[in-house]
């Protein structure tokens, strides 16, 4: 199969796994906001920083580098699953040493049992993980979009069963832990004929791996901290329940950054990898990414701006209002994210994780200052407007290192986002004129609103960007 048929391919299966998956996690979503609090939220948000930190010394960005390096040394593998299972057993262990720290520093007594019982992860995960890694690497998109189907089907039906029995924050732990559990499973019998591991434990012959993975480490790291010091600064100064109106209205606006953009560089990192080196590929290519993830997010940005005052309402049920100032503010924190993803698949391509990693250490160098200051001063609101600033001067360094690795592409980039910006401003400017005459209250004004958006959006696109014919050809080549 070519890399085209297989990019199309693997778009195709990733796509039909994000639809689902987005489906089941949209649904849990506005189920639960109607069964729990926001406090609940809040702590499951604080729960999910600290694994997530943790998380960061387990891969060591082996995922990546054994794409790269296109890694079947069956010893060198054995190495690494070994020691991705050793790590994971030790972090294990010190969240559950930590927790009672952790749970005094935000004066929650409840964070102690959702840690304790969040960090089963650890023990979970990792027995998957690497023959995830290997389809990836051998393109069986199908069999990672079965997997992740199945696992969604089954954690959703866990966590909202759980949250009307009562089980509250707990509801959405146990559902991650079922879910993780089905994954790991299903990986482990899809890929065991990629792999078998074997009883050999070698540093010396895995030592690539871990040097490509030290940056990546340390580029986690500062990304943690970088991307989630607001949040910690929230659970701190402002208490669990804003942190619950925070992630409510950050999870919102940012879904369709986390839902789309990995169909396409889940699919284009392990392709890429195959032309790292032919300079003019990876730029034909970085722009086409670029090109598509502006098409696909901006109007899914722009709509949920102009209708977050009907949305959430419909969505979350009364109560939530407090969260439409701050998602207007991070659908815009969304579309520069949106911008810079790409760069993480081309730094990879080219073996320079260790330039995502000085980009983390300078933006972090001005978002905590941003956050501390306007967070004082003006509160969440404050805190959701640092955090945009920081995300908009990660993005302009972004593109001086994309700059640096495929040379100038500035001008192509600017004359292709022209014309979805304009589609975009036509659609607002509609769902603007319609609420003013029509209003937004009420479940028909909002489907509506987003009717009409829609409608704009797709006909401009189709009449000045994507013809029926390109449309019907992409389709018979899936």
């Amino acid at each position: 199969m070519s890399t085209t048929n297989a990019a199309m391919n693997g778009g195709k299966w990733i796509t039909i796994a994000t639809v689902v998956s987005t489906v089941l996690q949209f649904a849990q979503v506005a189920v639960l906001a109607r069964l729990l609090a926001p406090d609940d939220f809040g702590l499951v948000s604080v729960s999910s920083l600290i694994i997530t930190f943790f998380q960061l010394f387990t891969n060591l960005g082996f995922s990546n580098s054994i794409i790269y390096k296109q890694e079947s040394d069956r010893t060198v593998l054995s190495t690494l699953y070994l020691l991705n299972l050793l790590v994971g057993l030790f972090i294990f262990a010190a969240v559950q040493v930590s927790t009672p720290a952790i749970a005094a520093f935000y004066n929650q007594p409840k964070l102690d049992r959702v840690l304790h019982l969040s960090s089963i992860y650890f023990l979970i995960v990792y027995f998957g993980q690497i023959y995830l890694f290997l389809m990836e690497k051998e393109l069986r998109f199908r069999s990672i979009a079965s997997i992740e189907i199945i696992g969604a089907v089954v954690g959703t039906i866990t966590t909202v069963s759980l949250a009307y029995s009562g089980y509250h924050e707990l509801s959405l732990i146990i559902g991650q832990l079922v879910m993780q559990a089905v994954k790991t499973s299903l990986q482990i019998m899809v890929g065991r004929g990629l792999f078998k591991p074997l009883l050999k434990f070698s540093l010396t012959e895995a030592k690539d791996h871990l040097r490509f993975g030290l940056y990546n480490l340390g580029d986690g790291l500062l990304g943690f901290v970088q991307s989630n010091s607001d949040n910690i600064l929230i659970g701190k100064m402002l208490g669990v329940e804003m942190l619950g109106y925070y992630t409510i209205a950050y999870q919102l606006a940012i879904f369709p950054i986390t839902k789309l953009n990995p169909i396409i560089l889940q699919v284009a990192y392990p392709i890429l990898a195959k032309m790292q080196g032919n300079n003019a590929e990876l730029k034909r290519a970085y722009l086409k990414i670029l090109d598509i993830l502006s098409y696909c997010n901006m109007p899914l940005l722009a709509g949920l701006f102009v209708t977050a005052e009907s949305v959430v309402p419909l969505v979350y049920g009364p109560g939530w209002e407090k969260t439409i100032e701050l998602i207007r503010i991070f659908v815009f924190v969304g579309l520069f994210m949106c911008l810079s993803h790409p760069l993480f698949t081309l730094a990879f391509t080219k073996g320079k994780p260790n330039l995502l990693f000085y980009l983390n250490l300078v933006t972090l160098v001005v978002k905590i200052p941003l956050v501390y200051f306007l967070g004082q001063y003006y509160g969440v609101i404050g805190i959701a407007t640092a955090f945009l600033l920081a995300t908009l001067f990660n993005l302009l360094a972004n593109f001086a290192i994309v700059h640096f690795l495929i040379g100038d592409f500035m001008g192509i980039f600017l004359k292709n986002i022209v014309r979805p910006t304009i589609f975009c401003l036509l659609m607002v400017g509609a769902v603007t004129a319609y609420k003013a005459l029509l209003g937004h209250d009420g479940p028909i004004n909002t489907i509506a609103e987003i009717a009409l958006g829609g409608a704009i959006y797709a006909g401009l696109t189709l009449t000045f960007k994507l013809s029926i014919e390109e449309l019907k050809t992409y389709r018979e080549a899936l």
